[in-house]
C-alpha cells in the first residue's frame, strides 16, 4: 500500500544555556517571530518557509551539544522507516510513536507522523 512522506521540519536542538540566544538569533536572521508552544516551554516555532518547510527550536537537556536535525513526516511511520532503512539509514531509538534514526553518514533525523497538516497534503511525495 502506498504511503506519503516529506522532509518537513528543520529542528534546532539547543541546550538550556544556549537556547534563548540561539532562538533569538535565528528569529532575527530569518525575520520570523518566535511562537512559543503554549503547553511546553521547551518548544517554539519560527514558522513555515518555502514549500511549507518549518523551522522549530527545542530546548534539550544539559550536556547535549547544539545541533540541527530534520524531521521526516509521514502518514505511515513503519513504512517510511522501512523505506529509509532500505536506502541505508539505521534505527537509533524508538521514541514512542516516532523513530530517531541516522543516515549512512551518521546524521541524526526523526521519522514522525504528520505534523504540518495542509503543508503535508500539498508537498508530500507518494511512495509505492
Amino acid at each position: 500500500m502506498p504511503h506519503r512522506s516529506r522532509l518537513a521540519v528543520l529542528m534546532l536542538d539547543l541546550p538550556p544555556d544556549l537556547h534563548d540566544a540561539g532562538r533569538a538569533f535565528w528569529s532575527g536572521a530569518t525575520g520570523h517571530q518566535v511562537s512559543p508552544d503554549p503547553s511546553d516551554d521547551n518548544w517554539s516555532s519560527l514558522g513555515a518557509f518555502a514549500g511549507g518547510f518549518h523551522l522549530e527550536v527545542q530546548r534539550t537537556g544539559h550536556g547535549t551539544p547544539p545541533r540541527w536535525h530534520v524531521d521526516v513526516e509521514t502518514d505511515d511511520v513503519d513504512a517510511e522507516v522501512a523505506r529509509l532503512e532500505a536506502l541505508g539509514a539505521r534505527r537509533i531509538a524508538d521514541m514512542g510513536g516516532f523513530w530517531q534514526m541516522k543516515d549512512p553518514a551518521g546524521m541524526v533525523f526523526d521519522v514522525v507522523g504528520v505534523q504540518t497538516g495542509d503543508d503535508f497534503e500539498r508537498n508530500a511525495t507518494t511512495w509505492p
